[in-house]
């Protein structure tokens, strides 16, 4: 019984495993909407290899992208303005399916994170 027990675990475990094809995502439109005091607020960005350019409110910010590997990535404003806009942003990809992925972010360093969801539009 001792070692049908973690066999079965195992078992469980592989059945339920999301998809990650992370690579689908390295590149391309994509669309982010967040709840900022009670409104939506929608983000749109289009990335590639080493930049995302993304419009929020009206402006446009430009950040260097570095991939740590297929699912995990590093933004950097590269015109910051202010200290808060300095720090790096920790990025990792969790889940995938064909048009959306979920990830979770954290300034780098630290160890608070929040997770989103977001649509690839082209």
């Amino acid at each position: 019984m001792k070692k049908i027990l973690p066999l079965l675990t195992l078992l469980f475990l592989s059945c339920y495993q999301q998809e990650r094809s992370c690579a689908d995502f390295k590149t391309g439109e994509f669309q982010f909407e967040q709840e900022i005091d009670s409104v939506k607020e929608v983000s749109v960005f289009e990335r590639n290899d080493t930049l995302q350019i993304e419009t929020f409110r009206g402006k446009t910010d430009t950040s260097s992208v570095r991939w740590i590997n297929d699912c995990e990535f590093v933004l950097q404003k590269i015109n910051p303005k202010g200290m808060k806009e300095k720090k790096a942003i920790h990025m990792k990809i969790l889940t995938t399916n064909e048009k959306t992925y979920t990830f979770e972010y954290s300034f780098v360093g630290e160890t608070a994170k929040q997770k989103g969801i977001v649509t690839k539009i082209n």
